[in-house]
């Protein structure tokens, strides 16, 4: 699950990560009541920040024409303004695609003094099964750039799960970055809280892009996290109802949403060619062989390693409210998962949902004898496969004959 700029520096703050002041707003009027606040307190400008999921927010473009999501203002009329132009309207980034997203909400903070933007990440390693701290002097670039032109830039700390990210660890990846003096205590601070963000909230990404040096009012260098991105583990958030509670449908897809009533991992593509699979690396296996047949898979889903018929049923409703979709491929391997309830799951929502579209199947595994008898026995149009690349080159055939 993601979450909004303005709820990551809620978690965030929790754990002592220094944060520009500001809060959250959804009226011009709410805007210029902040912006009035911080300016008193001493603030020389204001940072207008549109609330999306999405990077790149300023280098955006409103549908309305208004050029960016990010905006810096010196007067309390000039938020307001800005204000007006953003909310209720919808932006357009490159990570949005051109459907954009609604911007309901702005987050009104103080701007600093910046001298210098840093990057830094703690996120799962998968190939060494460790939380890893990432952190580079190319702040306020996207990651993969700097590891494609610069990965010496990037440094990378492995922490042991069982103890946590150490203070010397975090002096190590501080001293790394080139900082000095009191800078390194306090980014120690800083990194010991970010990595308690991460393991406390169950993250599987704690982002802060830029992290930056920042002149105080009374001339002093200090660190402070500018930018902030939170991405939650979904199948830890029964342990956490207040960030449960942060959710927003409005920047989910809707047959996501729908999807996961139903305990199903959905993501919409742009192809043309269904996939209804159990378990994640057979899902991404399955969408990679039919690219390699010259098809273009329509969607990611993952029906979990024990669903029930009436999962199956959903996840086909679900396919078919794509318009874009020309045919469907299931590919099961049963191993918790018994292949006679996928098939005859299958039957029953091809009946309910009137299915005219090329159905290729692949079963393997537990009961799979039963579960083509099913099929076979069922008097449906269902062209079977014996193998991955045998169900692919199907479906891609089929699909381009309909």
């Amino acid at each position: 699950m993601n979450i909004h700029e303005y709820q990551a520096r809620q978690l965030l703050g929790r754990y002592g990560v220094p944060l520009a002041a500001g809060d959250v707003c959804d009226t011009p009027e709410a805007a210029q009541k902040i912006a009035a606040q911080l300016l008193a307190d001493g603030a020389n400008l204001i940072a207008v920040k549109s609330q999306i999921h999405s990077g790149g927010r300023g280098k955006g473009t409103f549908k309305s024409g208004y050029q960016g999501g990010v905006k810096l203002c010196k007067t309390v009329e000039d938020v307001s303004d800005k204000a007006k132009a953003m909310l209720g309207n919808v932006l357009v980034t490159k990570q949005t695609g051109a459907e954009g997203r609604l911007v309901s909400k702005l987050l009104i903070a103080a701007a600093p003094n910046i001298q210098k933007e840093l990057y830094l990440a703690v996120l799962l390693d998968r190939s060494s099964s460790r939380p890893i701290v990432m952190a580079s002097t190319e702040g306020g670039m996207d990651i993969e750039e700097v590891a494609a032109k610069t990965p010496e830039k990037i440094i990378k700390e492995s922490i042991d799960p069982a103890t946590g990210m150490m203070p010397y660890q975090a002096r190590k990846v501080a001293a790394a970055l080139g900082l000095k003096g009191d800078l390194i205590s306090q980014a120690a601070k800083l990194l010991l809280g970010v990595y308690k963000t991460w393991r406390e909230c169950d993250a599987s990404l704690v982002e802060i892009n830029p992290l930056c040096i920042i002149r105080t009012r009374e001339g002093k260098e200090a660190l402070q996290a500018v930018d902030a991105k939170i991405s939650l583990d979904d199948s830890a958030l029964y342990r956490h109802p207040d960030i449960q509670a942060m959710r927003d449908l409005g920047e989910e897809a809707p047959l996501e949403i729908e999807a996961s009533e139903f305990s199903l991992n959905y993501i919409k593509l742009d192809g043309s060619i269904a996939c209804l699979v159990n378990g994640a690396g057979l899902a991404m296996a399955t969408m990679d062989i039919i690219q390699h047949f010259g098809g273009r898979p329509a969607n990611f889903l993952d029906v979990g390693g024990g669903a029930s018929q009436d999962q199956v049923a959903a996840a086909f409703r679900i396919i078919l409210k794509d318009p874009n979709v020309k045919g469907i491929l299931v590919n099961i391997f049963g191993g918790i998962m018994d292949c006679n309830i996928i098939a005859t799951g299958i039957v029953a929502a091809v009946k309910e949902t009137g299915l005219k579209l090329p159905l290729v199947v692949r079963l393997e595994g537990n009961n799979v004898e039963a579960g083509n008898q099913s099929l076979a026995q069922s008097g449906l149009t269902i062209i079977r496969a014996g193998s991955m690349a045998d169900a692919a080159e199907k479906v891609v055939k089929a699909v381009g004959q309909s």
